[in-house]
């Protein structure tokens, strides 16, 4: 399976004592900066056959952002409470393992949670390498196997500005 990881673009600040963490909308610049990632994506030709991202709104509104521009079919997006911040990943994985080998999925959440999926999948959780997604920032891991361990291979792992640059 190709996995497509996505972290959220800019999202706001916490603007009132009080308010959650989980409502933060993304800014215009966020908003801004998605759109232009997934146009790179439809540009560069990737399907993809599901979308899952976060609950939270700055990861869903990037999400729909993403759903819109690739025109992912109704019924193909869900919002998963494992790609919270505090999600599991081992329910994560049991998600993924339902779809198959020549499927090309997208999740779209949160960091440090994403760059440490990310490690786990390519790097089988060793070393002490380090992996961050910028926000907007995408990575590509061709998933080779989820059960009994969870594998695979960095295909890539891009900026937003290196999207740009690519279909510009």
């Amino acid at each position: 399976m190709d996995l497509y990881i996505l972290r959220h673009g800019e999202a706001g600040k916490r603007l009132a004592a009080g308010s959650k963490d989980s409502e933060r909308p993304l800014t215009v610049t966020g908003e801004e900066e998605v759109m232009e990632i997934a146009g790179a994506l439809a540009d560069l030709g990737v399907k993809l056959d599901f979308v899952a991202a976060s609950p939270l709104a700055r990861a869903r509104q990037t999400a729909e952002i993403v759903v819109k521009k690739l025109k992912i079919k109704k019924g193909k997006f869900e919002l998963w409470d494992e790609l919270k911040p505090e999600g599991s990943r081992v329910a994560l994985y049991s998600k993924l393992a339902r779809f198959k080998p020549e499927d090309s999925v997208m999740v779209v959440g949160h960091e440090p949670y994403l760059s440490s999926l990310v490690r786990d999948l390519a790097f089988d959780g060793q070393g002490d390498g380090r992996i961050v997604l910028k926000k907007a920032g995408l990575a590509k891991v061709g998933v080779t196997s989820l059960r009994p361990r969870a594998k695979g291979e960095l295909r890539w792992l891009l900026t937003p500005r290196h999207m740009k640059r690519m279909v510009a």
